[in-house]
């Protein structure tokens, strides 16, 4: 399966365990395109696997290529600054978390930045 070849490294904020998200669902396509997962929330538990990191930790993640964005904008400002030192390549924002604040600070720090549906973009072979 020619997607295994480019494999990104996303991280998931706004990850949940509970199989009704959207950021569920994404972590499990994710996984099933054959993409790395690093699902990041402020609930415990699993997604594929893995385990969900506490984003209030902040933890350290290298070599991420992609943020796929679960959490709506009002509460992402605390962790703009996060999310710019992880360095992706690019950040998406799901419907409903869309940030035009976050948008351009991404962009003066060289991170490509596209409102877009993860599960879809996975569904037609353009993630």
């Amino acid at each position: 399966m020619e997607w295994h070849n480019t494999m990104k490294k996303t991280a998931i904020l706004g990850a949940s365990n509970n199989p009704y998200r959207y950021a569920f669902r994404a972590a499990e396509m994710l996984r099933e395109y054959g993409h790395a997962i690093v699902p990041l929330g402020i609930k415990r538990g699993e997604i594929g696997g893995e385990e969900i990191l506490d984003i209030r930790k902040r933890p350290k993640i290298e070599d991420v290529d992609t943020i796929t964005m679960y959490i709506r904008a009002a509460r992402q400002r605390e962790w703009h600054e996060y999310i710019v030192s992880l360095n992706p390549k690019r950040i998406i924002f799901n419907p409903g978390a869309e940030n035009p604040e976050l948008e351009q600070l991404a962009q003066q720090n060289g991170i490509d930045t596209l409102n877009a549906c993860t599960l879809v973009m996975l569904s037609v072979g353009q993630y």
